[in-house]
């Protein structure tokens, strides 16, 4: 932010790596970022960790409800593999993209199915089943 000149205040969202819930919630409060910047792109809670994921699938879930004029904070890094961070600006061009061509990053998380380990483990081939 100090490259760009700009403070959280700048940015309708912002994204951060996401080991858990608690990290990017606690960097954004940090940096100054308010909890309607943070929540949007915030998916740990919900799906869980998916590392190098985290941030693209949290731009991902922004980008779906984002309009012209809003600009977007995200930061990727990670334990060694160094760090990235993005100031972006969303354009007038974002409707001319897929939007509403493909289900939206909220409409993925509803109506999730989970497996409990027990089944994970038999489609594995972990348990093996009486007489099989």
């Amino acid at each position: 932010m100090e490259r760009t000149g700009s403070t959280a205040k700048d940015y309708t969202y912002a994204v951060f790596h996401q080991p858990n819930g608690k990290f990017p919630t606690r960097v954004a409060k940090q940096l100054g970022f308010t909890d309607p910047q943070v929540k949007t792109g915030l998916l740990a809670p919900f799906i869980g960790n998916t590392y190098s994921g985290a941030v693209p699938l949290g731009l991902a879930a922004i980008l779906d409800e984002a309009k012209a004029g809003d600009r977007i904070f995200a930061v990727a890094y990670g334990s060694g593999a160094g760090s990235d961070a993005f100031d972006i600006h969303v354009t007038d061009e974002i409707e001319k993209y897929a939007r509403h061509k493909a289900p939206t990053i909220k409409e993925l998380n509803t109506n999730l199915k989970f497996l409990d380990y027990a089944i994970y483990a038999k489609f594995r081939g972990k348990i093996i089943l009486g007489s099989e």
